[in-house]
């Protein structure tokens, strides 16, 4: 089994997310990814809403020798919330990185997994890729994910196989976004949607042309 980690994030966010994933081509996106978890932040019902229609419209395929596997739906505290003092901003942060933590450790057989028609897993693993596209959340998410792969002593977990890809937003064309620039240097693939942006990426943006 294999799972994907996709960070949703409110507003353009979460459009361009969903735009690029529903350019995919369906059978080859489920073959590849058995078990799908989306983070959403608390309060935004309507990425969480988005991401049960993407879901649905994979349901097509049942039936039609591709298994649609599983996913559901994870919420975690906001890093920092609008108008929030920056003064308090460390502690929300910390609280999204524990719950973030919880998340990537997390099974994803659980009996309240939504949409599931496949065969339930028990492994207990975590995700193989993690995705966003700029959200303050999936800057966390990463963040908890880098401290998992280098803090496991031994790699029993093997937490060394979590990999990162980050999309800068389609909105973005001269200058990186607050979160490129904190996670270009981290992340395993960091991707550009306009060719003009690679000059600010220090050789390691990719161009692979408009995703969404």
């Amino acid at each position: 089994p294999t799972r994907l980690l996709v960070v949703l994030g409110s507003g353009g966010h979460t459009a361009e997310m969903m735009a690029m994933l529903g350019k995919l081509d369906k059978a080859r996106f489920l073959r590849s990814w058995s078990h799908r978890t989306y983070v959403v932040s608390e309060g935004d019902g309507l990425s969480a809403e988005r991401a049960r229609e993407f879901e649905e419209a994979l349901l097509d395929f049942d039936g039609k020798e591709i298994e649609v596997g599983s996913y559901d739906i994870q919420l975690v505290p906001r890093a920092r919330k609008i108008h929030q003092s920056l003064l308090t901003t460390p502690f929300s942060s910390l609280r999204c990185l524990g719950a973030c933590h919880s998340i990537l450790r997390s099974p994803f057989s659980s009996p309240d997994i939504e949409s599931s028609t496949a065969p339930q897993h028990q492994a207990t693993f975590f995700p193989n890729l993690i995705l966003t596209n700029g959200p303050g959340t999936g800057v966390i998410v990463i963040l908890a994910a880098l401290l998992l792969r280098y803090c496991d002593l031994g790699d029993l977990d093997r937490t060394s196989r979590i990999r990162t890809v980050y999309v800068e937003s389609w909105a973005r064309v001269k200058r990186l976004s607050l979160s490129g620039k904190l996670l270009l240097r981290v992340v395993d693939r960091f991707l550009v949607q306009w060719e003009t942006l690679l000059n600010q990426t220090a050789g390691r943006g990719e161009y692979l042309g408009v995703l969404i």
